[in-house]
């Protein structure tokens, strides 16, 4: 199994910056990749970013590319979520989910965090 707990999450004005961390704990040999996702009130869970752990590669989603950067610090197993020009529409409860690839994560993550609120202003 594996634990991810998310933190970082608050509320800020449009046009602000937040960052979300992901701290990884039990069975991390066995996680290939790391995302985040989001869910607004009445709406489904979607893709935000995802981060090949060892190695290179990213993936974005079009509503936030060239606004977001996800990154990791592998010793201290952790994923980021540097989130700029933030506007309304990115308000939602955010998740920290594990998978095997980039392109199976989308989909079918195998872990979940708990999730942390960003509130956006306008």
């Amino acid at each position: 199994q594996v634990q991810l707990v998310e933190s970082g999450g608050g509320s800020v004005q449009a046009g602000g910056s937040l960052r979300l961390s992901c701290a990884s704990s039990g069975r991390t040999s066995s996680v290939h990749v790391m995302g985040w996702f989001r869910q607004a009130p009445g709406k489904e869970r979607e893709f935000v970013a995802g981060i090949i752990v060892f190695g290179s590669g990213t993936s974005y989603a079009d509503s936030v590319q060239g606004r977001f950067t996800i990154s990791r610090d592998n010793a201290k197993k952790t994923v980021y979520l540097q989130m700029n020009s933030l506007k309304p529409d990115d308000t939602a409860v955010y998740y920290c989910a594990a998978g095997e690839t980039l392109a199976k994560i989308k989909t079918t993550p195998i872990y979940w965090g708990q999730g942390t609120q960003v509130t956006v202003s306008s």
